[in-house]
């Protein structure tokens, strides 16, 4: 399960790195090569930035989701052990 979890979780983050690379690389490109007004441009890039802010929210909460339910699967675990261990000891 750990595993499972310590690979999503560094998917996750190449993923956001290469995320972060590529909108980083294509707002400069675009700012540099950009045929539009500067303000045409601003606006379309805050709109750009605002569904980034969105993507990184969601993918922050997925991987929060999958850390509190490992929590609570190793914690159910070690629960159950103990209980495991109790009944062994009378």
């Amino acid at each position: 399960m750990f595993n499972r979890l310590n690979k999503t979780i560094m998917k996750s983050g190449k993923l956001l790195i290469g995320l972060l690379v590529g909108i980083s690389a294509g707002a400069l490109l675009g700012i540099l090569i950009a045929p539009e007004k500067r303000s045409v441009t601003r606006n379309k890039n805050s709109k750009k930035n605002d569904d980034f802010k969105d993507a990184v929210k969601e993918k922050f909460n997925h991987l929060k989701e999958e850390t509190e339910e490992f929590i609570e699967h190793e914690k159910n675990k070690i629960n159950d052990g103990k209980k495991v261990s109790k009944t062994a000891k009378s």
